[in-house]
């Protein structure tokens, strides 16, 4: 038998000493080494953040603080596993020891261990989302709550009603409280809103099981009422360190000051005399940019105050952009008030100017996108560091067909592509029957859309007129047609469908996909946007957009044969492949983009009104946010950044309207002279005011 080799594995324990003042410019070296707390990092975009957080973690371990007395909160597991994979390279097998997580994960971990104080067993199951909705749905089909408001209006779904019990919980707020502020046209379901919220957690209880917020719920109530677990926990837990602290919600904000020692909610539990002492927070308040899953910048804005004499540090030193993206970017947040004022320095090289460009219109704005893009490759940028930013997803529609059009591969972060998305099929739907009766699927997903209906009969009836193909769609319009399977609670959501074709086709409607659109919303699906969907009005206002651009087709025939070649060009050339041997430019919203960065970046429709969006500039703290969501934009960009203005749009009635240029552009003083001009397809450059 040949000898054996013996192989020694190293102590996995041992530390390695880091060069801390080598490794580290001296702004992070301050953070990284600063006293026990509390400590705010204000740290800029581009600027090292997830270093700083990850060597802060390998010098107290260095300093000979427990790995297992340090918590790491981050707000995804994944950027938590990444963190101390390079701790543990960075300092050996301690890192193991470290807890670190979301907060639903922390939140469990201590939940576990004091379960039944918490009113559970400590075997509770956790729901997914999917789980979570159908215990909900299980709840309203009671008999309870099956007769609504008694508004004959379709019932909020379980998937709606766990955004609303969500924000509640993480703005600590009541159900009714954020049906009042965030979602008003519930506002006839808000008692029976309330009562369900009440039999939901009566159901978790007697299941012993919590959904993810219920675990954070939970969790602060825990730590709030019972001072021993709090005093049992502070002292196991010296040091928490708190990532992206600006996306941080009021409960969540809570939970930490209570795990460091300090009081929950204003006027909530006592101060132990270490309040804060091993407390760190890392952000930037400038990119505070999701109120609407329940973030507060006044987490950040106001932690000097919850922790008086705390240590105030910065990072400004951006690696990421050149001086000329940065000194623009420096100039957006002028005009915010509750803001930490900090100027970003650049470690980078000159490059171009920001490009100001100016369009006639969308279409126009999107062959510019799509040839500039093209000669970006042709100069050495590769597709991958390509992005074309948005404020909402409506807004790449003419952009997706020209990228399509030339064959340039693209990914949407923000979601599906605008025509695979379940409303956009729901609306169109109603055209491509209309244009085509025999065309089943469509009849199915429009049958299907009205209350009573369920697949079963969608798909008899559709079969049903499938078979009359030739009187249709006429005929399905006619009260005299009632397919055989039509019975019963199905009778009036037939009515219904049968209404509004006749509305559809109606002469100057009947060939005018704009028109037949805006019916089909206004008559019937902006109640089931309503009833199915928390984000209603940003769906609500893709299909507004999609009308819009239907206006420019003068035949049902022609939009349709239009969709058809786009879809038909993203399936064959567009979408990605398994081998991933091509590059794809990104598409994607500003909230998809945050965190990340490319050379080239173009930030289209930059009108009031589509960037800032006008709902969310209704009040001060709305458009404080939109000019923060700008800021992270312009931050995405390394090498070249395109902001680009159409001055013109569609309107439904196929005229054009004239735009007027973002607020957050016009209000730059010296904005020409920090942007280079270009007008694009006109011999002269064009005034536009500012």
């Amino acid at each position: 038998m040949p000898p054996g080799r013996r192989y020694v594995l190293e102590d996995g324990g041992a530390l390695r000493r880091v060069d801390f003042e080598r490794e580290l410019n001296p702004e992070q070296l301050g953070v990284v080494t600063a006293g026990c707390g509390p400590v705010l990092c204000i740290a800029g975009a581009g600027t090292g953040k997830t270093r700083t957080v990850t060597y802060r973690v390998a010098w107290l371990v260095e300093s000979g603080v427990a790995p297992e007395s340090i918590v790491l909160c981050t707000f995804t597991n994944k950027a938590a596993r990444e963190m101390l994979t390079r701790v543990g390279v960075l300092t050996g097998g301690a890192a193991s020891r470290v807890l670190g997580g979301t907060f639903h994960h922390i939140a469990n971990v201590i939940l576990r261990r004091y379960a039944e104080l918490a009113g559970f067993r400590s075997s509770f199951g956790i729901l997914d989302d999917g789980d979570a909705a159908e215990l909900v749905g299980s709840v309203t089909a009671g008999t309870a709550f099956k007769d609504g408001a008694g508004t004959g209006a379709p019932l909020p779904k379980p998937d709606l009603l766990l955004t609303v019990f969500g924000l509640a919980v993480n703005t600590c707020r009541t159900p009714e409280d954020v049906v009042l502020d965030q979602f008003p046209y519930l506002f006839p379901f808000v008692s029976w809103i309330g009562r369900v919220r009440d039999a939901f957690e009566e159901r978790k209880v007697e299941l012993n099981v919590m959904d993810f917020d219920g675990l954070l719920r939970r969790c602060r109530d825990l730590l709030e009422r019972n001072p021993e677990v709090r005093v049992a926990l502070t002292a196991r837990f010296q040091h928490v360190l708190v990532d992206e602290y600006q996306d941080t919600t009021r409960i969540q904000g809570d939970i930490v000051a209570l795990l460091s020692g300090g009081p929950g909610a204003p006027g909530g539990a006592g101060t132990d005399v270490r309040a804060g002492r091993g407390l760190m927070v890392v952000g930037d308040d400038a990119q505070s940019i999701y109120s609407f899953r329940g973030a507060t910048v006044a987490n950040m804005i106001e932690f000097p105050k919850r922790y008086p004499g705390c240590n105030v540090l910065t990072l400004t030193r951006n690696y990421r952009s050149t001086p000329q993206v940065l000194s623009l970017a420096n100039r957006v947040l002028a005009r915010n008030q509750g803001q930490f004022n900090k100027v970003l320095s650049a470690e980078r090289g000159d490059g171009p100017l920001p490009a100001y460009a100016t369009f006639r219109d969308g279409d126009e704005q999107a062959a510019f996108v799509a040839q500039r893009a093209a000669e970006l490759v042709e100069e050495g940028v590769g597709l991958s560091g390509i992005a074309v930013l948005y404020r909402a997803h409506s807004h790449s529609l003419e952009v997706q067909m020209a990228l399509a059009r030339r064959g340039i591969p693209f990914v949407v972060r923000s979601g599906v592509r605008f025509f695979e998305q379940a409303h956009i099929k729901d609306a169109l739907s109603l055209l491509r029957f209309m244009g085509n009766p025999s065309d089943e699927l469509a009849a199915r997903r429009l049958l299907k859309l009205f209350p009573g209906i369920g697949n079963a009969t969608a798909e008899a009836a559709a079969a049903a007129i499938r078979v009359r193909a030739a009187e249709m769609p006429d005929f399905a319009a006619n009260k005299a047609f009632q397919p055989a399977a039509v019975k019963g609670r199905a009778h009036a959501g037939f009515r219904k469908f049968q209404a509004i074709l006749r509305g559809a086709l109606e002469p100057g409607i009947r060939d005018n996909p704009s028109e037949a659109l805006g019916l089909f919303l206004k008559a019937h699906y902006r109640e089931v946007l309503e009833s199915r969907y928390p984000d209603a009005p940003a769906r609500r206002d893709d299909i507004e957009q999609l009308a819009a651009f239907a206006a420019r087709y003068a035949t049902l025939d022609d939009f349709l044969r239009e969709i058809a070649l786009l879809t038909n060009i993203e399936a064959e050339q567009v979408r990605p492949r398994e081998e991933g041997e091509r590059e794809f430019l990104t598409l994607s919203s500003v909230h998809q983009a945050k965190g990340l960065e490319w050379r080239a970046v173009f930030v289209i429709w930059l009108c009031d009104g589509r960037f800032p969006s006008a709902l969310a500039i209704k009040t001060l703290a709305g458009e404080e946010e939109e000019r923060r969501l700008f800021y992270v934009a312009v931050t995405r960009a390394k090498d070249e950044l395109y902001l680009c203005q159409p001055m013109s749009a569609f309107a439904r009635d196929r005229e054009m309207k004239i735009l007027r240029p973002s607020r957050f552009v016009a209000e730059i003083p010296d904005f020409q002279t920090v942007t280079e001009r270009w007008s694009v397809g006109r011999e002269e450059p064009a005034d536009v005011p500012f």
